[in-house]
């Protein structure tokens, strides 16, 4: 039987802003805000494969078909505390030889100077921790002033 790898080529960062009266809806609004909302997305944890390229979100979506399961790494907050700020954030480190995996990490929730910042550091210390050479890094957040119900979401979505 021919077992098909299911090892990503390819990741992108994307992020966006929902408001609305509805929490579902709220969140399919940020969903379509980051421009990911035509997939049925499976979160998974936060390992980038070897060999994984970054690239630019229009590039990604290009390779994606509506309706497919995309698997990605997702920060989310929602919240209808209004005047409060909220935020998600991902990051991503990954080695500048390729040949060993990467890390992502991810934050999200009420908003404090310097949280986009700690998200970078944190998926960097994940791969110190298994590397010694250089590092490459990649970040999104994504910040909002809660109206009705807001969600932030900032997602790394994976392509086969």
């Amino acid at each position: 039987m021919f077992k098909r790898r299911m090892t990503p080529k390819m990741v992108f960062l994307t992020s966006g802003v929902g408001r609305h009266k509805d929490e579902l809806l709220s969140f399919e609004m940020a969903l379509r805000s980051a421009g990911i909302e035509k997939f049925n997305l499976a979160q998974v944890s936060s390992i980038v494969p070897p060999k994984c390229k970054l690239v630019k979100k229009e590039v990604g979506i290009r390779r994606l078909r509506p309706g497919q399961i995309v698997h990605c790494v997702m920060a989310k907050m929602t919240s209808d505390e209004k005047g409060r700020e909220i935020f998600a954030s991902i990051a991503l480190a990954v080695p500048m030889d390729g040949r060993t995996i990467g890390y992502i990490a991810e934050q999200s929730g009420m908003w404090k100077e310097g949280a986009d910042k700690r998200t970078e550091n944190l998926a960097v210390e994940m791969l110190k921790n298994s590397t010694k050479g250089k590092i490459k890094t990649a970040s999104t957040t994504i910040r909002a002033k809660v109206e009705d119900i807001t969600t932030t979401v900032a997602v790394a979505v994976f392509v086969l």
